[in-house]
């Protein structure tokens, strides 16, 4: 189950040696976490490549302040190298994954990782690559926050995680909703109370019903 799992998530596979193959199946390992419990954390040293069985992840940054700011999330059948950012030497900043609802994954860890990338360019290039592609994400959302206003921030996650997805509730706090946007919850209550005065949401304890998905994306437009 597992080399089929691993074949599937990562290109290189194929490139590996039995030798690569036999020690990474060796060393993966199935990993259960909570609802809000850390992936990984600098303090924590490097954890190594991770992908998602189920459930959702979520990277983001700590302000001086203690602001956090969500940077992208890792769903169901996604892989992240970046929790084995001590591999890329490019990465020279500090990122919190935490489970953002229970998840289950499969687990590298980076000291078998690290002499397979230093032997293998496949499997380097692929860190790297996947490296590149996240911080595409990352620009997108650093875009949002320096250019957009919160009222946009807040209508586009909205549709996102309802509409986008062909669903109609989002259960999730308007604490988890700020945390994912990088804003303040006291902004987030504002735009979402004005929302619902429009129509377009329901608002419920921990939860935002979509009444109006018309009317919520003229908003982001």
């Amino acid at each position: 189950m597992k080399e089929k799992l691993l074949s599937d998530a990562y290109p290189f596979w194929e490139r590996l040696s039995a030798e690569e193959r036999a020690e990474l199946l060796q060393s993966a390992a199935l990993v259960s976490y909570r609802k809000g419990e850390c992936v990984h954390r600098s303090d924590m040293g490097c954890t190594g490549a991770v992908l998602v069985l189920s459930g959702l992840l979520r990277v983001y940054i700590v302000s001086e302040e203690g602001r956090e700011v969500t940077l992208f999330r890792i769903r169901q059948g996604e892989p992240c190298v970046l929790a084995a950012s001590c591999l890329l030497d490019a990465i020279q900043f500090d990122l919190v994954i935490e489970a953002a609802e229970a998840a289950e994954a499969v687990v590298i860890p980076a000291g078998v990782l690290r002499p397979i990338m230093e032997s293998n360019p496949y499997v380097g290039l692929y860190m790297y690559r996947q490296a590149t592609e996240r911080f595409s994400e990352v620009m997108w959302m650093m875009q949002q926050i320096l250019f957009m206003g919160a009222d946009r921030r807040v209508a586009i996650f909205l549709w996102e995680e309802t509409a986008g997805k062909g669903q109609r509730t989002l259960r999730m706090t308007q604490d988890e909703i700020a945390r994912n946007i990088g804003s303040a919850r006291e902004v987030v209550s504002r735009v979402l109370k004005y929302l619902a005065e429009e129509g377009a949401v329901s608002l419920g304890r921990g939860l935002v019903e979509l009444r109006d998905p018309e009317k919520l994306r003229k908003l982001f437009e």
